[in-house]
């Protein structure tokens, strides 16, 4: 019953709603009842918020109804959880507290951490780690730098283009990307950056293990569903179970690098703190 009375009042607003929109959002909402769950009310002012500036009438309502539907629901949660639950299960007292510990802790650790964190990483440093532990750094995947493009099949252009795509003078690699532009579907030249062979496969529309056996003479090239043909001339390549090149895992590191920099830093405050506090007797074991 409670559900169907809901179910129409939410209806009714929504039909207010849909007779009010206006032109612009502010003049959707005022401060009259839009919903009501139970003793709750929702006024049309609370919505304001959640609409965004510009939004076309059709967009406000569509949002609004979104909005009054997840408060709706949020509510009969929270009245059935207070009708069914038990006084000790509804007493969140000790977990409220543990969570305003949590919090707090977490953010003076983020604010100590921002003042006073080198985010300074030299190359060095990442090659320093890279080398003592390139074990970390084994490819699960191929990586490759590659150019490669999707042409329809019967473009005159093809043949030109694949062959300047595969020579190694920079100015044919130009010549190939300008010619692309007019006559491939999708040229891309990824000869100075390292690619994952899942991403790649993916561009090319076929799945790595197929995209890997169609390799030969450093060409991938087949037709694809809709007849048009993938190419690509792979520039270099690192198989799987090779240790990645350190240009491809250098963000990687960086973020190790950083992280058990904010790790020592944190714990080097907590060791600060304890020491403080013995010192000053705050802190004593008996």
């Amino acid at each position: 019953m409670k559900k169907g009375l809901l179910l129409l009042l939410l209806a009714v607003s929504s039909c207010q709603l849909v007779h009010r929109v206006s032109d612009t959002a502010a003049e959707l909402f005022g401060d009259e009842v839009v919903a009501r769950v139970g003793d709750h009310k929702l006024f049309r002012s609370e919505l304001a918020g959640y609409i965004p500036a510009g939004a076309s009438s059709e967009d406000s309502l569509a949002l609004a109804q979104q909005y009054i539907h997840s408060w709706a629901e949020e509510l009969l949660f929270l009245d059935m959880a207070e009708a069914q639950l038990s006084k000790e299960e509804k007493n969140v007292d000790k977990e409220l507290e543990e969570y305003r510990r949590t919090l707090l802790k977490y953010r003076y650790e983020e604010r100590y951490i921002n003042e006073r964190l080198d985010t300074l990483i030299t190359d060095a440093e990442v090659r320093n780690y890279y080398e003592a532990h390139a074990d970390r750094f084994t490819l699960d995947r191929p990586v490759l730098k590659a150019r490669y493009m999707v042409i329809p099949a019967d473009s005159r252009s093809f043949r030109t283009i694949k062959e300047l795509m595969g020579s190694d003078d920079a100015m044919d690699a130009i010549a190939a990307d300008s010619l692309a532009f007019t006559a491939a579907l999708r040229y891309v030249d990824s000869s100075d950056s390292w690619l994952d062979a899942l991403l790649l496969a993916r561009e090319l529309g076929t799945d790595e293990e197929s995209m890997m056996k169609s390799l030969k003479n450093k060409f991938i090239e087949f037709k694809g569903d809709d007849g048009n043909i993938r190419v690509a001339y792979v520039v270099d390549l690192v198989r799987k179970g090779e240790p990645a090149p350190l240009e491809y895992c250098a963000d990687r590191i960086r973020d190790i690098i950083l992280s058990a920099r904010k790790h020592e830093l944190v714990s080097g405050l907590e060791r600060e703190l304890l020491i403080d506090a013995q010192n000053k007797d705050k802190f004593v074991i008996y």
